[in-house]
C-alpha cells in the first residue's frame, strides 16, 4: 500500500484525502488548528457548496482556464457532490441562481461531514503544523518537512494549499512557493471576486445601499463593453460590491482604465422609462424636483441623482424641460463611474493565477515536472464566478487527484 501525503485541509485537500484513502495509506497535513477554515466562511458562513445547473453550463461561469477542467468536472460532477453530502446526512437546498446550500445554512455541517468521512476512511490528520519544505531529488519528492522538524515520508504528494486570498484562513501562497521551488511556473496572482473601488466622491453618500435587478457594464478606455451582468449590487464606503460586482472584477486589470456603468432601470426601454417619469412628474407637477423621485428611486439615491442630473433640486416639476427630462432618463440608465482599482487580494474571495495548468495532466492532476506530485483546488491557475462554482472545482480536482494518485 502506497503512502499519500496531502498538504492543505480545505475542500480540495479533504476530498483528495477521502478519495485516495480507498486504496492508499493517507496523511492529511493542515497548518491551521482545524480543517476547512476558509470553507467555514464561504457563502457568508452558509457554504455555497456547488451549483445546481447542468454540468455542461459550468464552463460558461469559469473564466480561468475552463478547458483544463473538463476531465475533473465530468469525472466528479455537481450531482456527485450533492449525492456525497446527502449520503453523509447533510440535507441540501437549491436557492436563487441554482446555488446549493446545506438546509441548515451552516457551513460547519459540510466540514463535519468531511471530517467524519476522513475518520471513516482512516486518514491520519496532522493539524497545527505547517509544511516548511518538500524534500526532493531527481524529480521525485521523498518527504515533507514540518515546522516542528518532524518529517513525513511519502510515495505520492498532493498539494491543495489554496490561493492567497483571505490569508487569515491560512491561504498564504505556500503551495505556490513549493511548486516554484520544484520547477513549476506560477501565473501572476491577482484578486478575483473582489469589491471594486470607485473614484467619484459621491459614492460615500450611497454607503450601505443595496440594489436589486440592476444591470452592470464594465467598459474599457475605448468604451468597449467587456462584461455585463444583471442582478444585485451594494454600495460601500470605497465603491461597490455584491454578486454582479464581484464577478465583474475578474475583467478589471490593475493598470488599465475602466468604467462601471449601472442601468438602474433595465426592465424599461428608454422610451418607457421616459413615459414612467412623465407619469411621476404629472403626479408631482406642483412639487419641487427633489420631491418627485420618491416613487422611482430608493431614498438614499435621490440626492446623488439630483446632483448628477444638473437639475436644481428646488426647480418646480412643471418647469422641467423636455431636454432635462431626457437627460435624466439617460442618467438613470447610464450611471457612470470610474474605477479607481480593486480591493486588495487579501479581500478577494478567490485568487486568479497560480500553478500553470500547462504543466499538469488535466486527466489526472499530475505534475509533468515532478513524477509523484499532484495539485488540486485554488492553488491552480483556475477560477470561476460566484455561485458555488469555485468550491465545485475544488471538490472535482481534489477527487480526480485522489482517485488517480499512484496510477500508471
Amino acid at each position: 500500500m502506497a503512502k499519500v501525503v496531502v498538504i492543505g485541509g480545505g475542500p480540495a485537500g479533504m476530498m483528495a484525502a477521502i478519495t485516495a484513502a480507498g486504496k492508499h495509506s493517507v496523511t492529511l497535513i493542515e497548518k491551521n488548528e482545524k480543517l476547512g477554515k476558509k470553507l467555514f466562511i464561504t457563502g457568508k458562513g452558509r457554504c455555497n457548496v456547488t451549483n445546481g445547473k447542468d454540468i455542461n453550463e459550468f464552463f460558461d461561469y469559469i473564466p480561468g482556464n475552463p478547458q483544463f477542467l473538463y476531465s475533473s468536472l465530468y469525472t466528479y460532477t455537481n450531482e456527485d457532490v450533492m449525492n456525497f453530502f446527502e449520503k453523509l446526512g447533510v440535507k441540501l437546498k437549491v436557492e436563487r441562481g441554482d446555488r446549493v446550500f446545506p438546509e441548515s445554512d451552516k457551513s460547519s455541517d459540510i466540514i463535519k461531514a468531511l471530517e467524519k468521512e476522513l475518520l471513516n476512511r482512516g486518514v491520519e490528520v496532522i493539524l497545527n503544523n505547517p509544511v516548511e519544505e518538500l524534500i526532493s531529488s531527481n524529480k521525485h519528492i521523498t518527504s515533507a518537512k514540518l515546522k516542528n522538524n518532524h518529517v513525513v515520508k511519502g510515495d505520492y504528494f498532493i498539494i491543495t494549499t489554496g490561493g492567497v486570498s483571505y490569508p487569515q484562513t491560512g491561504s498564504t501562497g505556500d503551495g505556490h512557493k513549493f511548486a516554484k521551488k520544484l520547477g513549476h511556473s506560477i501565473v501572476d496572482l491577482k484578486p478575483s471576486l473582489v469589491p471594486i473601488e470607485i473614484e467619484e466622491p459621491w459614492i460615500k453618500e450611497l454607503q450601505g445601499l443595496s440594489l436589486k435587478n440592476v444591470e452592470l457594464y464594465i467598459k474599457n478606455c475605448k468604451g468597449k463593453i467587456i462584461y455585463n451582468e444583471f442582478g444585485e449590487m451594494l454600495f460601500t464606503h470605497f465603491g461597490i460590491s455584491g454578486p454582479i460586482v464581484l464577478s465583474a472584477s475578474r475583467f478589471i486589470e490593475q493598470n488599465g482604465t475602466f468604467y462601471v456603468v449601472i442601468n438602474l432601470k433595465p426592465a424599461l426601454s428608454e422610451e418607457n422609462l421616459d413615459k414612467r417619469i412623465q407619469k411621476d412628474f404629472a403626479k408631482y407637477i406642483n412639487k419641487d424636483f427633489k420631491n418627485s423621485l420618491e416613487d422611482l428611486l430608493p431614498k438614499k439615491l435621490i440626492d446623488v441623482i439630483i446632483k448628477l442630473s444638473n437639475i436644481p433640486e428646488n426647480k418646480k416639476v412643471n418647469s422641467i424641460t423636455k431636454e432635462e427630462r431626457k437627460n435624466l432618463v439617460k442618467l438613470l440608465q447610464n450611471l457612470n463611474m470610474k474605477v479607481k482599482g480593486l480591493r486588495p487580494i487579501e479581500e478577494a474571495i478567490v485568487t486568479s493565477g497560480g500553478v500553470s495548468v500547462k504543466e499538469l495532466d488535466p486527466s489526472t492532476m499530475k505534475s509533468k515536472i515532478i513524477n509523484n506530485l499532484y495539485f488540486a483546488g485554488e492553488v491552480l491557475d483556475v477560477d470561476a464566478y460566484t455561485g458555488g462554482y469555485n468550491i465545485q472545482i475544488a471538490f472535482s480536482t481534489g477527487y480526480l487527484a485522489g482517485i488517480m494518485v499512484g496510477e500508471k
